[in-house]
């Protein structure tokens, strides 16, 4: 009986403190949310100074005009890591380090629920962000087409190209393993009591974003490769020469849900202006007048000419008219 009563203490001390490591292993193997959130903050930092220097060589040589302290391929480059680095390796890592945090805490989890996941997810980035860097080193420089990475002008890379978008899979994988970590925690180890509606407006956020993230990063990762074939594989998805269409990026980089209406009203509404004919939003809104509330004049522009409305449809129709 005492030895059960030690085995449990022993094993509970040890999942406080997640194992004996001290030093540098210790924030090599932490399973700790709050050693890890600190390290996502601590990395953000870093990565904040690094892409303010590039974004200090920027404003440097946009000081006066014409050509002053870089060669404008170079300036590019600056353009394209600083954005790239900013995003990826600040703005992202640092709500992540605030999320490992303070999520638990304001669930009343004792962890993260996959805290070897959440380690693995944080040692992807400094990887990743070096592999990013390390193409400045490369022949033909980093690459140049702008944090977006259009074709055909992204295609026009030197050998940095595929460390670029390898580079870029690995940061979006980052960002799903921890999207993952960060629902599975939300969903299953909430404390008693503790309710989805009875949840911080915090963890709120940082459940949608989650869900946001697991969706956006695939299809981020899929145009990349598509990418990445038309510069190796003879594939034509963005190479007008081959029949392809490099605004096709554009609608995969810039993919988002959007609201459509199905009624006949909003089919006879896109074919009038089709027809050149005025598009009254009234046709649409009509055929919901459960979700129609009366307003003032005041909310809705004098040129629309509806006397019932939805508030979001006013914003979005002050220029029915036009």
């Amino acid at each position: 009986m005492s030895t059960t009563t030690h085995d449990h203490t022993q094993h509970d001390a040890s999942h406080d403190d997640h194992g004996p490591r001290k030093g540098w292993t210790r924030w090599l193997f932490t399973t700790n949310h709050k050693d890890i959130g600190t390290m996502y903050l601590v990395f953000a930092l870093i990565m904040l100074f690094i892409g303010g220097a590039m974004a200090m060589i920027i404003r440097l040589e946009l000081f006066q005009p014409g050509l002053q302290f870089v060669h404008p391929d170079f300036f590019n480059q600056m353009t394209t890591l600083h954005a790239l680095i900013m995003l990826f390796g600040m703005i992202m890592p640092a709500f992540v380090g605030f999320a490992n945090w303070m999520i638990p805490l304001m669930i009343g989890a004792p962890d993260m629920a996959l805290p070897r996941l959440n380690n693995w997810s944080f040692w992807i980035l400094p990887f990743a962000t070096g592999l990013l860097l390390s193409t400045l080193f490369m022949d033909g420089g980093a690459p140049a087409g702008g944090w977006t990475m259009y074709p055909p002008l992204m295609l026009q890379t030197g050998n940095s190209f595929p460390f670029a978008i390898f580079a870029v899979h690995l940061l979006g994988m980052s960002s799903i393993l921890g999207s993952i970590n960060i629902i599975v925690t939300i969903m299953n180890m909430r404390a008693p009591g503790m309710t989805l509606l009875k949840m911080p407006m915090f963890v709120w956020t940082w459940l949608i974003t989650a869900y946001l993230l697991i969706a956006a990063m695939p299809v981020l990762a899929g145009g990349v490769t598509m990418l990445l074939t038309d510069q190796f594989f003879g594939t034509s998805f963005f190479q007008a020469a081959g029949g392809g269409d490099p605004v096709l990026f554009q609608h995969i980089f810039w993919s988002s849900d959007t609201r459509r209406c199905t009624s006949s009203s909003c089919r006879l509404s896109a074919s009038s202006r089709r027809s050149s004919r005025p598009f009254h939003a009234s046709r649409c809104l009509a055929t919901r007048p459960w979700s129609m509330q009366q307003l003032p004049s005041a909310f809705c522009p004098s040129s629309c000419g509806l006397t019932t409305c939805l508030p979001w449809a006013c914003r979005l129709l002050a220029k029915c008219s036009s």
